[in-house]
């Protein structure tokens, strides 16, 4: 395998996202000055800024707007480890089929796979906030055509809900949630709740016990109903529809039924639930028949087997047996718990009075002493996993510019850039002005003064100390009279590795798969010139195996997926040269050319402003690309498009990103997407996107309108060691040609935010890592 593997993570495939498995090894590099048999533990040092900036972000945190409610919550403590609520057979907190008004851990993701009378629900959500959850829903329905006649003997429906938390659980109140169950889906689920929850612990019971009641609408308020609150008419599901848009003029109409339940945690492992349901399941039970619903109560008893895994069983309504598996796992606690390797402390000078000669500044007349002393550098740099750039010296300052290709922070190689250079530099050198660069592109300059570094370092409250006289600003494209890194360039990388690509809820077969072999290749002749590619063969797979034609009605961009995987055995699955530098300070272009992605191949140009202290970045985006032949080869089909987008991305603080892109897509539709991220300290990302075109709802087919969820697991998350690499991948509920984006290699926004101010001052606790 090569020296290193610089993937980029996942990439799109038709229907479907190709995870990219090579390249997973870490290099075993050498520590010179590092302490031997000591590691230091990341799983708690998590950052310095809070969640809570301002009304924005608090908009942003509670993702709706509720007059008169705490949009987030001030005192929530990002170290706390709030109990756990259990997942109710939707996936959501919850007693069996009920929710409950508890909320998850802040961050917190939990995958639900639950089963009675023939129906699947397998549901992944998300605590986007200490308020704020979301849930994704897959479900199959058995024999869904043997009363009713249809074209799938198994259902399979899609949906999405939101969940937000009033109230938190006080010593007298009860915790207060309202929620949306399918909001915008078929409908097959839809209804909406307020649910209240309070926890007793000193009872004659051991354990604790947890009561529930709340007020449905739509499927939770099916049975019993009590009348309609809120007045109004409420439609009834029905079959076949495209689904995906939200339904405004039901939510919490039409009449309301209240449900209620207990549960009762006998001890950490075993706990017993009963609950009284409100759902009167009118299409399973009325005109499919799928099951025979008897009663409204349901039983069962959970069992936590693991720290993150519970599994349960169930008896429901009266006559059917169910199973219920649940996972839970938290981004900021790793598989493998992060190890780091320190350095050795600081190099302390001696003071002018006792030791004059180490301060004299002959040394800058001699240009084999400077670059014997970039020499030196370079080689701790090396220890350390980092790369030096360039370097700049006078007899009171220096300014090194160094590449960072193994830690997730940027703090940690400030730190360790300070670090060497105060262990090499001699003692006249006072000012330290550190540059990162990634790929060819000055991202900001950190200047710090060596006296600070010496009269901290073993402070209590280091980090902060050094933070509040640390400077961070702008850095110039380039740096004349430099001493530069000429091992650096040029540059040959390659490898070979497994690939696996997935393509999800197709309903003739949910999850088809293809895999192979990967062979990926990089050369940089020059900062910012990049030329490479990567060619794929398929050893297995059924993602060609579906051989129905599309039935879009617009050019089919991305629906031709399957075809793409049938007909192409051996591909290039790209073949670029790119070109990417800095017109000024704050400004950043790329120029990227050949075959983009597995589909189409063209021109691609890019402009980005953003400037290192500012939250907002502002980018545009022009491409002209023709769709690549079936086979691929290098041949194109007839079909061309112009496309690009205008963007602006914003940074709201604590984590949490926004991004807007207007313009033109592959079908020619014109339109925008937004798109919302939580990103976490060691480099875990999940978010959710949307686009809306000028293409009907009609026209774009099933799902009516793109949308999906981004997900991003940082490769050291599960090695236990430093590493940049991630495996990334995108999860749409269905794969249309409206909304299609072009994937470009090399995108500037992340490459560029990576090493500005909110990044470093993010994690700056690790600079001294």
């Amino acid at each position: 395998m090569s020296r290193y593997c610089r993937g980029r993570g996942a990439r799109q495939n038709g229907g479907g996202t190709e995870i990219d498995l090579q390249g997973l090894s870490v290099p075993n590099l050498a520590n010179n000055i590092a302490g031997k048999g000591r590691f230091v533990d990341q799983r708690t040092k998590l950052g310095m800024r809070r969640l809570n900036r301002g009304p924005l972000v608090s908009m942003l945190l509670a993702g709706v707007a509720l007059p008169g409610v705490a949009l987030a919550d001030p005192t929530y403590d990002i170290f706390e480890t709030p109990e756990r609520p259990s997942l109710n057979f939707y996936g959501s907190p919850g007693l069996v089929d009920m929710p409950t008004a508890h909320a998850l851990p802040d961050g917190q993701l939990a995958i639900g796979v639950s089963n009675f009378a023939g129906m699947t629900r397998t549901t992944l959500t998300f605590q986007a906030t200490p308020r704020l959850s979301a849930s994704f829903r897959y479900v199959g329905i058995r024999d869904w055509t043997d009363v009713v006649p249809g074209n799938f003997d198994t259902y399979r429906d899609r949906s999405f809900d939101l969940r937000y938390m009033l109230k938190k659980e006080g010593a007298f109140w009860p915790a207060i949630t309202v929620g949306l169950q399918d909001f915008a889906g078929t409908g097959i689920y839809a209804g909406e709740y307020v649910v209240a929850t309070k926890t007793f612990d000193n009872t004659l019971l051991p354990g604790r016990v947890k009561v529930t009641g709340g007020l449905g609408w739509g499927r939770l308020g099916s049975y019993g109903s009590i009348g309609a609150p809120f007045g109004g008419n409420r439609g009834s599901f029905v079959g076949g529809s495209t689904g995906g848009k939200p339904s405004f003029d039901q939510w919490f109409r039409g009449s309301a039924a209240p449900f209620a339940g207990v549960e009762w945690a006998v001890n950490d492992r075993w706990t017993l639930k009963a609950e009284y349901s409100s759902d009167a399941y009118e299409t399973e039970d009325g005109s499919r028949e799928i099951f025979t619903r008897k009663s409204q109560f349901n039983f069962g008893t959970e069992y936590q087997y693991s720290d993150g895994l519970r599994l349960g069983a169930y008896y429901l309504y009266g006559s059917e047996i169910g199973v219920n598996l649940q996972y839970q796992l938290n981004p900021r606690k790793p598989l493998t718990p992060v190890k780091i390797t320190p350095v050795a402390p600081l190099k302390v000078r001696p003071s002018r009075a006792t030791s004059p000669a180490a301060w004299d500044t002959q040394w800058t007349a001699s240009t084999n002493q400077q670059r014997s002393l970039r020499d030196q550098v370079k080689e701790v740099l090396d220890a350390s996993g980092l790369s030096l750039v360039a370097l700049t010296l006078d007899s009171a300052k220096a300014e090194l510019r160094l590449r960072n290709d193994r830690y997730q922070a940027p703090a940690v190689a400030v730190g360790r850039g300070a670090r060497a250079l105060a262990w090499v530099l001699p003692a006249s050198v006072e000012t330290f002005r550190i540059v990162l660069v990634e790929e060819g592109l000055a991202q900001s300059a950190v200047t710090l003064r060596r006296s600070d570094l010496e009269a901290l370092e073993f402070d209590p409250q280091a980090a902060d100390a050094l933070l509040a006289v640390a400077g961070i600003g702008e850095a110039t494209p380039r740096l004349p009279g430099a001493m530069e890194n000429d091992d650096l360039y040029p540059d040959f990388a390659w490898s070979i590795g497994p690939y696996l690509s997935p393509s999800y809820f197709d309903p003739e077969e949910p999850v088809r798969l293809d895999g192979g072999v990967e062979v990926t290749a990089s050369y940089r002749p020059a900062p910012g010139w990049t030329v490479a590619g990567g060619l794929k063969h398929r050893l297995f797979g059924s993602v060609g195996d579906k051989t129905t034609p599309s039935n879009s009605r617009l050019p089919t961009v991305r629906t031709e997926g399957p075809r793409y995987a049938r007909e192409g055995e051996t591909i290039i699955d790209n073949a670029y040269v790119s070109k990417q530098w800095k017109p000024g300070n704050d400004l950043y272009a790329r120029v990227t050319a050949g075959y983009l992605e597995r589909m189409f191949g063209g021109v691609s140009a890019e402009l980005l402003w953003k400037p290192v202290n500012s939250n907002l970045a502002l980018g545009v985006e022009a491409n002209y690309v023709k769709q690549r032949d079936y086979d691929g080869a290098l041949g194109f089909l007839d079909y061309s498009v112009a496309t690009g987008h205008v963007s602006a991305y914003y940074a709201f603080g604590g984590g949490y990103h926004g991004q807007l892109d207007v313009g033109r897509y592959l079908a020619g539709d014109v339109g925008a997407t937004v798109t919302l991220t939580r990103e976490f300290t060691n480099g875990w990302k999940v978010g959710g996107f949307f686009t809306i075109t000028d293409v009907s709802a009609e026209e774009f087919g099933e799902g009516s309108f793109d949308k999906g969820i981004n997900l991003t697991i940082p490769i050291g998350w599960f090695l236990g060691e430093p590493d940049k690499r991630s495996l990334s991948t995108t999860i749409r509920p269905i794969q249309r040609d409206g909304g299609a984006r072009l994937q470009v290699p090399g995108r500037l926004y992340e490459q560029v935010r990576s090493g500005h101010r909110n990044s470093l001052e993010d994690q700056w606790s690790r600079v001294w890592e």
